[in-house]
């Protein structure tokens, strides 16, 4: 049985990785003032510019139900069945447009992943892996669905001035958080964002922080696959060095896989630039069997 993996584009995987699990990807639209746009033609660094110059966030639009459907229409040429991973359903109308296109198709099967970003990306290789062992579409959307609560997906933002202006923090947070140099973790916590702990002090300091606080309270990872997902792009130095660091850190506590991967256009518009994660799946170690 030939099975695809579709995701949205904030499963936030470049090209390679993409054609490495075999992932087929549909965009959603960014409104940035007059002009609209997929997020796949944009980086985060066009978001970033937008919203400096116009003090206004760019909009995201959802994949509407005609979207899907033909993706889905197209998937089903050549695959005998076809399994959707959706951004959380808390997030977004997405999901249900998703489950509305996939009710006049046979063999479509959508999971509310309950995540965004990498998080969903951990879902979907999962999948790959038990598709590649033999396992039916059935089969894997069960296994699957089995993981999902023990997925890590968190954060460390620099600036908290983008969930102002995304509604997500009040303006004497705002403040507070500007005048105490309060760099805010963020956790997605059953489907949601909810508000971690609060780091101080320069980026890479707060951000290695918030690294040794999630490995500390997620403390049972799989070892296989971790991601380290950032806004901002790899080729700003402090950047890069932040992201090595962070990803020797990983290494040295014994996770195989260490990708590094960029956010999505449509993720950065709700994060903001020098925002950093580290996503992976906390059930401990979990071979195909």
């Amino acid at each position: 049985m030939k099975i695809a993996i579709s995701a949205e584009s904030t499963i936030d995987l470049q090209e390679d990785m993409l054609r490495k699990y075999d992932i087929y990807r549909i965009p959603y639209t960014l409104v940035l003032g007059d002009k609209t746009v997929s997020d796949e033609k944009v980086r985060g660094e066009d978001i970033f510019a937008f919203t400096a110059r116009t003090g206004v966030l760019a909009k995201t639009t959802a994949v509407n139900v005609a979207e899907f459907e033909g993706h889905f229409r197209k998937l089903l040429k050549d695959h005998d069945a076809v399994i959707h991973f959706s951004l959380s359903k808390a997030m977004s109308s997405t999901y249900n447009n998703a489950c509305l296109a996939a009710r006049s198709l046979k063999n479509v099967y959508v999971i509310d992943s309950a995540e965004l970003s990498t998080g969903i990306a951990l879902e979907a290789i999962y999948a790959r892996k038990l598709i590649d062992a033999g396992k039916k579409a059935d089969e894997v959307v069960d296994l699957v669905k089995r993981r999902i609560p023990f997925v890590q997906a968190s954060f460390s933002l620099e600036h908290v001035d983008y969930l102002y202006k995304g509604g997500r923090c009040n303006a004497m947070a705002l403040l507070g958080a500007n005048i105490l140099n309060i760099k805010p973790e963020i956790i997605v916590k059953n489907g949601v964002m909810v508000a971690g702990k609060k780091d101080r002090g320069p980026m890479e300091k707060a951000t290695m922080s918030y690294v040794e606080n999630t490995l500390a309270e997620f403390s049972n990872p799989d070892p296989e696959e971790v991601f380290i997902t950032f806004s901002s792009s790899y080729e700003l130095p402090e950047i890069k060095v932040l992201v090595d660091r962070v990803a020797a850190v990983l290494r040295g506590r014994g996770f195989k896989n260490v990708h590094a991967t960029q956010a999505n256009a449509t993720v950065c518009c709700h994060c903001g630039p020098h925002t950093l994660g580290i996503l992976y799946i906390n059930d401990g170690p979990h071979p195909i069997v």
